[in-house]
């Protein structure tokens, strides 16, 4: 399972997503993508996975804080116990045993990001 992980601020737009998905230079499919469960939900993140055609996985807001993340950003540690919200929620969406093929990359305007996690089962 190939996932993508995304962390957005209020401000992303759809753009913003599909360019930290393009910035990270994964081209091929994608099984899922991921995101905190609160933001999972927002018009945009909806509207990017409709326009993808590609299912979301909401991670809970509580395991996020448990995934190790290879980035340590000290924003998303203040604002959600993580270093990544994107490289969390593409390794918890991914499953047990996943790996991040991407870390965290960041969208040009500096409102998205995004990492890809490959699941053990792929």
């Amino acid at each position: 399972m190939i996932v993508a992980g995304f962390g957005f601020t209020s401000r992303a737009t759809v753009d913003s997503l599909l360019d930290a998905l393009s910035v990270t230079g994964h081209a091929g499919p994608l099984d899922r993508i991921a995101t905190v469960s609160d933001k999972a939900g927002a018009p945009v993140f909806r509207a990017f996975a409709a326009g993808l055609g590609t299912p979301t996985a909401p991670i809970d807001a509580a395991r996020i804080k448990t995934i190790r993340t290879e980035t340590r950003s000290r924003i998303s540690h203040g604002a959600r116990g993580t270093g990544s919200v994107a490289e969390a929620a593409a390794l918890a969406a991914a499953g047990p045993g996943a790996v991040l093929m991407t870390a965290r990359h960041i969208s040009h305007d500096r409102m998205a990001t995004c990492a890809i996690a490959k699941g053990a089962d792929t």
